[in-house]
């Protein structure tokens, strides 16, 4: 029978009426594998994942199918996003294989779980076909089988980064001058971003690139970031209406995403716009902190303060099918009927032409040129126009509210919702707006109460009020990193010292001695095939680049050699693998705090949390802050408070000058080459 109505993942669940007898990952199902001696056929995808439901449609809902799974196979699907570790793990397996990945993902492994073939989407008969030639080899020649999964897992376990247990001076940071020169020959300098198609977009990347351009005074580097924010927040990869990003665009200009939209984009692009609007004041870069906001609070927000994980990309058309995009698009002749005498205008500023046309007469709105530059050319004012694109949109937003939704899924993971908390206290510190820093700390509580186990281990995911999955290395990496942030926009001293409480977790209970890295899994719970270490950032920062950053801040604040001795280990052994920098961003800002340009912040006495409002309001990446209202027991802050006296001390490399007793001189100093 199809086991997967016993689940709470709605991808599971999406499954659970299919004629398959779907099973989900767990011991049960893989010892059943290993007694009748059966192949399992692992099918892994996401919710909001158009091609995993297109597959689902021609080939799992199918009976013809389904007799020869049910017949010769244990067929298991898993959640990536509930799973990451059993999604990386065969998902290595499948670029061995074929050189490329994606969901859906699809393997066939041997009954002890080491694959033996896979791929991503497979129309019906060639699904059939492979795995009736699979089960035949498997019955008349299993040997062969046997030779190749052993060969393939050799792959695999080669792919870990090893620890070569040797130690060295890191060098220099203005090494990274060069690193950065060879990036930039992949950027796009009319659209942003990457000179490539599909075009996602990589938060971590621009939080370095960012951060770079400002501290080594690269004016070309920060002009890049700028282009790529704005057309970005552009759209049609943002949603001008409801706000929100879609996961990545098909095209080179950001112009039709995947409409899906995801947490962990969500909350990510709120941490880099708000760093930009720090640096710029641009007020395009605030709407759309505005916006973002407004969208996760109406479609992603639990009542209990965590957020859902995505809203998918397809949604039913005007005739009930399930459609990419039907949600979002329009098509001309409905615009001039909604818009009546404003039509031409509306065109001219989210280009329905041939700028914005997708396909089959619908148009995905985009702006093309500023709002500055289109009032000018219309001869009416900028204030006029934000005016009428207010209004505009807020029309086609109630409009289109009468649409059939895409579909929901509404589970909450631990990491995405760090990476929201994350978001919300970066977006506080640009804004000074209270709403913010109160959905943070609504978020942090609820993953303290429901999130974290009273044995000091983070769960993975909820759902209908049960926590389940022990959490891997990701989660409790950023929400570390999330606490941080909270003590930095608070100055509440319990959100750092639950940071060191998950990084001390870290290091009992996922750290390697040989690898000298930190394993994505637990020692302490159900180890896989082959061991995984996350070290490349992608759309995601890598979970040992995440924790390498706490530890480094942690050794600061707590005065801690151990964790520096940690941190820079990884980054001493990450350097020489420095090929492509786009997946190294986040070991490239922990090179960064090495610089004599880095600097700490110790603001102690009276109103020391209202001084910190006015320096977190400046974008100033190259300094960690630390603070208290009254003496603190914190090492970095020991000794620093005085009585009735507020004090700025500016430390470097642990060394401070005496302390300064404004803010203008304290951010005059901070701001100097």
């Amino acid at each position: 029978m199809n086991e997967l109505h016993f689940e709470t993942s709605p991808y599971l669940l999406q499954h659970a009426n299919n004629p398959i007898y779907w099973k989900a990952w767990n011991e049960a199902s893989l010892d059943k594998a290993r007694k009748e001696n059966k192949l399992i056929i692992v099918s892994i995808g996401y919710s909001a994942c158009h091609w995993c439901h297109v597959m689902e449609h021609e080939s799992f809902e199918d009976e013809e199918v389904a007799a020869i799974m049910n017949k010769h196979f244990i067929s298991i699907k898993v959640d990536r996003e509930e799973r990451p570790d059993v999604d990386a793990t065969y998902m290595k397996a499948v670029q061995i294989m074929t050189g490329q990945g994606g969901w859906p993902m699809n393997a066939v492994l041997l009954p002890d779980g080491r694959p033996v073939w896979g791929g991503t989407y497979f129309r019906k008969n060639n699904w059939i076909d492979t795995l009736q030639q699979l089960q035949n080899l498997y019955e008349t020649e299993p040997e062969k089988m046997e030779e190749y999964a052993s060969k393939l897992l050799g792959g695999i376990q080669s792919l870990v980064l090893l620890g070569q247990n040797t130690t060295g001076a890191i060098a220099n940071p203005e090494n990274i001058v060069p690193i950065v020169e060879k990036w930039a020959k992949s950027f796009d300098w009319e659209f942003g971003g990457y000179a490539r198609a599909p075009k996602f977009m990589m938060p971590n990347n621009f939080l370095f690139l960012q951060r770079y351009g400002f501290q080594e005074k690269r004016q070309d580097i920060l002009e890049f970031v700028d282009i790529t924010l704005t057309r970005m927040a552009w759209g049609g990869l943002f949603d001008t209406l409801d706000g929100g990003f879609s996961r990545y665009s098909v095209d080179m200009k950001w112009h039709v995403p995947h409409f899906e939209k995801m947490l962990y984009d969500n909350g990510q692009l709120m941490s880099l716009y708000a760093d930009a609007y720090k640096r710029t004041k641009n007020p395009l870069y605030k709407e759309v902190i505005e916006k973002t906001h407004s969208f996760l609070t109406k479609e992603l927000l639990d009542d209990s303060g965590a957020f859902y994980s995505a809203l998918d990309a397809d949604s039913l058309n005007e005739k009930g099918h399930l459609e990419e995009g039907a949600f979002y698009v329009w098509e001309k002749q409905q615009l001039i009927e909604i818009l009546k005498e404003d039509f031409d205008l509306f065109a001219q500023l989210f280009n329905i032409n041939e700028f914005g046309y997708w396909e089959n007469g619908y148009f995905v709105l985009i702006q093309n040129d500023s709002l500055e530059n289109i009032a000018e050319a219309n001869s009416i004012s900028t204030e006029t126009l934000k005016l009428k694109k207010h209004n505009w949109e807020k029309l086609l937003y109630t409009i289109r509210e009468q649409r059939a939704k895409p579909r929901l899924d509404d589970k909450i993971l631990t990491s995405w919702n760090a990476l929201m908390l994350k978001g919300y206290t970066d977006a506080y510190k640009a804004t000074g707006n209270e709403t913010y820093i109160n959905a943070a700390r609504r978020n942090a509580l609820f993953i303290c109460d429901k999130l974290w186990h009273a044995d000091g281990h983070l769960w993975r995911t909820y759902k209908n009020g049960t926590a389940k999955i022990k959490g891997f290395l990701e989660d409790y990496a950023l929400t570390a990193e999330a606490f941080i942030s909270m003590y930095e926009a608070t100055l509440e001293e319990k959100w750092l010292m639950y940071a060191k409480q998950l990084a001390d977790y870290c290091l009992e209970n996922f750290y390697d001695e040989k690898q000298q890295f930190f394993a994505y899994t637990s020692a302490k719970e159900e180890q896989l095939i082959a061991a995984h270490f996350e070290t490349e950032d992608n759309v995601i920062p890598a979970s040992n680049s995440v924790i390498a950053n706490v530890l480094y801040k942690l050794s600061l604040l707590f005065d801690n050699t151990y964790y520096e001795k940690n941190a820079l280990q990884m980054l001493y052994l990450i350097i020489p693998n420095l090929d492509y920098p786009s997946a190294f961003s986040n070991w490239l800002n922990l090179w960064l705090d090495l610089s004599n340009k880095n600097k700490e912040l110790a603001v102690c006495g009276p109103n020391a949390d209202e001084a910190i409002k006015q320096i977190n309001s400046q974008y100033l990446p190259h300094v960690i802050i630390a603070g208290s209202n009254t003496e603190s027991s914190l090492p970095f802050l020991h000794d620093r408070f005085v009585e009735n006296e507020l004090l700025f001390y500016i430390c470097h490399n642990r060394t401070c000058d005496l302390p300064k007793k404004t803010i203008e001189e304290t951010l005059t100093d901070l701001q100097a080459k």
